[in-house]
């Protein structure tokens, strides 16, 4: 076999991909999600790359060039030339790092929950009324180094959104993306009785907000009402909803959420004593 390193144009990876003549079925996500990363200089050159048999024709890399030709941008890429067609079977069938080997290679602790939680960050910054599920919720291994980077405090959040989560069943992702954005936006406002009341339960009226966010909270996870497998978003909205409701001294009967609600934002206005609660019938 015979190993280079080359810098791949648009123009000659479309070159390329007219040798694509037996391949695995073209994925247009992947494609979209390493354009992307292109787009955002995140490409690095690896040992992964570019493959072609005995006779010249791309056995592997199919989706590099092809994203290469989407975002119109040269890059550097590995390519080997010679590769026995016999290889193909093999090719790619390690399995993927994610967001949580990254971190974890990075010495952060928690490293699944906190991958989680900066996703959810991320989806509440960029896009907090969209599906947080699926493709559109892809946030790459560097975005994900490059977001607690610039949220450190999110390392704190997810010991707090563990907490939370063991407590109420809130998930740990909407535990702590709740925590830090409200502590970030309010920092006037002091969380521990927010945090402490909502843990425990103990002495909060029936219309105190901590209290129905940690019924609603606990009567999903019994089965009360359908569980979908990732309830980030939901669960984020139940909270911040919970949480202005709590800051502003109003009560509150239910949490529910209506069909297309869009995710609350983080209320500016406060009450003197948040006993209020308990003048209220």
């Amino acid at each position: 076999m015979h190993i280079e390193v080359c810098m791949v144009t648009p123009e000659l990876a479309r070159d390329w991909l007219r040798r694509n003549i037996s391949n695995r079925p073209l994925s247009r996500q992947t494609v979209t999600q390493l354009a992307k990363a292109i787009e955002r200089r995140e490409w690095k050159l690896t040992h992964q790359g570019i493959a072609f048999d005995e006779n010249g024709n791309l056995v592997d890399g199919q989706h590099r060039l092809q994203a290469v030709v989407k975002a119109g941008i040269p890059v550097e890429i590995l390519v080997v030339h010679g590769v026995p067609r016999s290889a193909f079977t093999v090719m790619d069938t390690g399995r993927k790092r994610t967001g949580r080997d990254a971190l974890s290679l990075a010495g952060e602790v928690n490293s699944n929950h906190l991958a989680a939680a900066l996703r959810g960050l991320q989806m509440y910054y960029a896009s907090p009324d969209a599906n947080w599920s699926g493709s559109s919720a892809t946030v790459s291994n560097d975005q994900l180094l490059t977001i607690l980077e610039q949220h450190p405090d999110m390392r704190e959040s997810i010991n707090r959104g563990m907490a939370l989560h063991k407590a109420t069943r809130l998930t740990v992702t909407a535990a702590a993306v709740g925590w830090y954005i409200t502590t970030k936006e309010r920092p006037d406002v002091d969380q521990t009785p927010w945090t402490e009341g909502l843990v425990s339960g103990a002495g909060l009226t029936e219309s105190d907000p901590r209290l129905i966010l940690r019924n609603t909270m606990l009567g999903m996870a019994t089965g009360q009402r359908h569980r979908r497998k990732d309830d980030s978003r939901e669960h984020l909205l139940y909270y911040l909803k919970s949480w202005n409701a709590w800051v502003e001294g109003r009560p509150l009967r239910l949490l529910r959420r209506s069909p297309g609600e869009k995710m609350p934002k983080i209320t500016r206005r406060s009450c003197t004593e948040q006993t209020l609660y308990s003048d209220v019938s």
